[in-house]
């Protein structure tokens, strides 16, 4: 697979589960990569420093993408000190799960706005930068809730429906630029959510998932690496599922 030589890779939510695996990855193929991250200065730090000593380069970077002021000053921020972005994984995420009726309205506005608006705020924040230089590639975080549902999960899942309609509709407009927008869909992946479940869930999940386990995150970042680098150079628009064939 190609270096990613230096290209400079913005990763929001980059210092966790496959946030960091996304940004070692990407760090590991040769880019220089922005770990972003709201809380947990110390995790963020940690793991720059685990990837400059296998000789990558990364460098941590503190801002909210929640809000339009936050995302922007984030891509300023990156573009000032680490570089032009070349490569922006839209990863952060929350969950607040509850069924419909008992589902508050802070819960459903703080998960649109971290998961979908997040993403459009940083899409259209470095989307500017990008069509000047007439490169880039965006890869959106949705999940496999998004395309097939799941209960207790009405705001989880819409935000990550609209971030797959987010990704078709940028791929069209920013395509004639150089712009590649792809989303990845991952299924259930090893991580703090999942170790939480309940072993009778947890089998339900391996008993519907044809290659019998569960994901890694470093299957969803080999996937990302894919979609950025030059052998994705004729892919635009898609949707990437990561989920070891659970919605085959």
């Amino acid at each position: 697979m190609p270096e990613l030589d230096g290209r400079v890779a913005l990763v929001t939510g980059g210092s966790r589960g496959i946030g960091a695996a996304v940004s070692s990855e990407l760090a590991a193929a040769g880019a220089n990569v922005a770990v972003n991250y709201v809380a947990g200065a110390e995790a963020a730090q940690a793991l720059v420093e685990e990837i400059t000593g296998r000789g990558g380069s990364a460098r941590a970077i503190q801002g909210d993408i929640s809000t339009a002021a936050g995302a922007t000053a984030l891509v300023e921020q990156v573009e000032s000190d680490v570089g032009p972005i070349a490569i922006l994984v839209n990863n952060a995420g929350i969950t607040r799960d509850n069924l419909i009726m008992k589902l508050g309205d802070d819960d459903w506005h703080r998960v649109i706005d971290t998961n979908l608006g997040g993403a459009f705020f940083a899409c259209r924040a470095v989307a500017r930068p990008m069509l000047k230089r007439r490169a880039g590639a965006i890869v959106n975080m949705s999940s496999i809730v998004g395309v097939h549902g799941n209960p207790g999960q009405t705001n989880y899942a819409a935000s990550k429906a609209g971030l797959i309609g987010l990704t078709k509709a940028l791929a069209k407009e920013l395509g004639a630029r150089g712009i590649r927008v792809n989303a990845i869909a991952p299924g259930y992946v090893e991580t703090a959510l999942t170790d939480a479940l309940p072993e009778p869930a947890r089998d339900a999940i391996l008993a519907s998932t044809p290659l019998g386990r569960l994901g890694r995150p470093q299957d969803v970042a080999a996937a990302v690496r894919f979609l950025v680098s030059d052998a994705a150079g004729f892919v635009t628009g898609d949707v990437l599922a990561v989920d070891g064939g659970l919605g085959a």
